[in-house]
């Protein structure tokens, strides 16, 4: 609403009651000046001779524009939005308000919220206008500094990949999913948000232990467990979960704090020195117990070739005692086989190429007893594949090995994948795919341990001894696998030139 004036000359208020006004406006905090309908200054208060940094003299009968910024080129943009704004009021005969940076006689910039005022006398002619500005630079330093502390500590958060923060209701919806969630579990926010928990976490963790925790999480304010979570692609993530009570400013419980952190590393590490571990005491079993059954094989060997070679023996007799032998020679090569493994045999390096290494080994599949079904193979070889230092023969045992378990995983056909990498020039990676019946767990545990077979005919040999020629190619082998979906097995062996160990 416009402020009108009994008289319509401003000198009057220095006269009677109105004096009394002009003090009080002249003693403000505030900014205060009046101009005529022309821009002109006709009166202004000591607080914005203050900012302007000039004498009143200097102030009345200048054009407010050049006052307040004909000295300012930092801030010389607002000129025009203010005078805009200014001829707003004039036209339309309405207040406005107006935010903008003035700079003082010193060159500090203020940030002011002005209230512009059509003064109006009881005739239609406008008198002038009145400004009104409150200087809110401090205020808003303080807001900016906040929303600058707020944007870092949201880019710190973001940028924290290893760990996820999640926030559920009493309900078990999600109600909060930020800092590292959406790369950790592939879940964008919007699809994630207000869906139940278990998106998120295994049914048999929500079903049985999810209840249990948030109960001690009641009892004792926070829990810490290690379990896996699932991601968006149905794959289990192994993490280090810490529950912690979300509280209002009462202090009641109203929903749950997770902090997850991946340790599919650590547990990549943990695995790998237990399966050393495990292998180191396996080859001193095998080496002792193929040492005490060659010595008596060797015994049967030997006699059985002196009867052999007796000419008195019957040909029934040397019938039984080529049996015998034949049986022996098994044992022997069976022997040799456990012994081979337990010795760390010194590859014979030379500089190869594992593309070169695949595309031979794969013709060799058609002299090994593979089912009958229809398998188709895809192959996608890097073209700028590096060579790496390696045993040609000892690279295609392992090739051959694992291509044939994914066809003896895909007993009614399927797709067997191939694909080789040049990972940063540091190393090679190559996958092998099958679209198989997969591995669970329980035999995933003890996939690469020597003697573990889940085939009939199997030794449980193979893949432990593809275990350790990589490990001794200074290289690493895994494998990711989905029951009824596939497996794949990961190699990653460095180049000749890269020095890389992993």
């Amino acid at each position: 609403m416009s402020v009108r004036f009994r008289s319509p000359a401003l000198r009057k208020m220095n006269q009677g009651p109105e004096k009394e006004i002009c003090k009080i406006i002249d003693k403000a905090g505030a900014l205060i000046f009046y101009c005529n309908a022309q821009g002109k200054i006709l009166m202004c208060n000591k607080e914005f001779e203050k900012i302007m940094g000039l004498p009143r003299q200097s102030i009345v009968e200048a054009h407010y524009l050049k006052v307040i910024y004909g000295r300012a080129a930092s801030v010389a943009g607002n000129s025009h939005v203010f005078s805009a704004m200014v001829e707003d009021v004039l036209k339309y005969r309405r207040p406005a308000n107006f935010e903008g940076v003035i700079s003082d006689s010193a060159g500090n910039e203020h940030f002011i919220s002005w209230n512009i005022t059509p003064i109006i006398d009881n005739d239609p002619p406008l008198e002038g206008v009145f400004f009104l500005g409150n200087d809110m630079t401090a205020f808003k330093e303080r807001d900016d500094l906040f929303r600058n502390i707020e944007g870092t500590l949201k880019g710190v958060l973001s940028s924290i990949k290893e760990y996820a923060l999640y926030v559920t209701n009493l309900a078990g919806k999600i109600t909060y999913y930020g800092m590292g969630a959406e790369p950790m579990f592939g879940w964008d926010r919007k699809e994630i948000i207000f869906k139940d928990i278990d998106s998120l976490h295994l049914y048999d963790e929500v079903a049985y232990k999810l209840p249990f925790i948030l109960e001690e999480v009641k009892k004792h304010g926070r829990y810490e467990m290690e379990t896996y979570l699932i991601k968006k692609d149905g794959h289990s993530l192994p993490v280090s979960l810490t529950v912690n009570p979300f509280l209002d400013k009462q202090g009641n419980i109203t929903g749950y704090i997770f902090m997850a952190k991946d340790i599919t590393e650590r547990k990549r590490l943990e695995y790998e020195i237990f399966q050393s571990e495990k292998l180191a005491a396996v080859g001193q079993l095998v080496a002792g117990i193929a040492h005490e059954i060659n010595n008596p094989v060797f015994v049967i060997s030997g006699r059985t070739g002196m009867m052999l070679s007796d000419k008195k023996c019957s040909k029934a007799l040397k019938d039984n005692l080529k049996v015998i032998d034949k049986q022996a020679e098994r044992i022997r090569k069976l022997v040799n086989r456990f012994l081979a493994f337990t010795r760390k045999s010194t590859p014979n390096m030379q500089e190869v190429n594992v593309n070169t290494i695949i595309k031979d080994s794969l013709p060799l599949l058609d002299y090994h007893r593979l089912p009958s079904c229809s398998i188709k193979i895809i192959k996608k070889f890097s073209k700028d594949m590096l060579k790496i230092k390696g045993d040609y023969h000892q690279l295609q045992e392992v090739f051959i090995n694992l291509f044939i378990n994914a066809y003896q995983a895909m007993p009614y056909g399927g797709t067997l994948s191939i694909k080789t990498e040049n990972l940063s020039d540091e190393f090679a990676f190559i996958s092998i795919s099958d679209t198989g019946t997969g591995i669970n767990q329980e035999t995933l545990k003890n996939l690469f341990m020597p003697f573990f077979s889940t085939k009939k005919e199997g030794t449980g040999l193979g893949l432990s001894i593809c275990y350790n020629i990589i490990r001794n190619h200074s290289g690493v082998i895994e494998v990711d696998t989905q029951v009824n979906k596939g497996t794949t097995f990961i190699i990653k062996i460095p180049f000749c030139k890269s020095g890389g160990k992993l």
